[in-house]
């Protein structure tokens, strides 16, 4: 059975790189254009995998990450963020508020399928 992937971008041409990425390897996806839904979309698509921004309008992907984190339903599901930032200590604060893997923009597709892989 393919794993899905929640994808919560929202860069319309990110959210589609990203989706047919996983799509052509197999993935089942579901995009999330506004991070205000993402929480409640993780709960109706039950995903393997959340691909997250971290810089969202509304809500940050660091706030997200905590919310699905403290969620019991949803704490198990790995999260992998992808952003623009950077720099060593935001990969450490991204980790912090648990992320389990970090990609930073603009990706390299090797990497991306490589760190989803690693992840399921």
């Amino acid at each position: 059975m393919a794993k899905r992937v929640l994808v919560v971008e929202d860069n319309e041409l990110n959210l589609k790189l990203f989706c047919d990425l996983l799509r052509a390897h197999e993935f089942v996806t579901e995009g999330v254009h506004d991070g205000r839904e993402a929480v409640a979309r993780a709960h109706e698509f039950a995903p393997d995998l959340i691909v997250m921004d971290i810089q969202l309008p509304h809500v940050s992907g660091y706030e997200l990450i905590g919310q699905l984190k403290a969620d019991e339903a949803l704490k198990t599901i790995p999260i992998m963020a992808v952003t623009a930032y950077a720099g060593r200590e935001d990969e450490e604060r991204i980790r912090a508020v648990g992320a389990d893997a970090y990609v930073s923009k603009p990706i390299s597709l090797a990497r991306f399928i490589d760190e989803v892989t690693a992840l399921l």
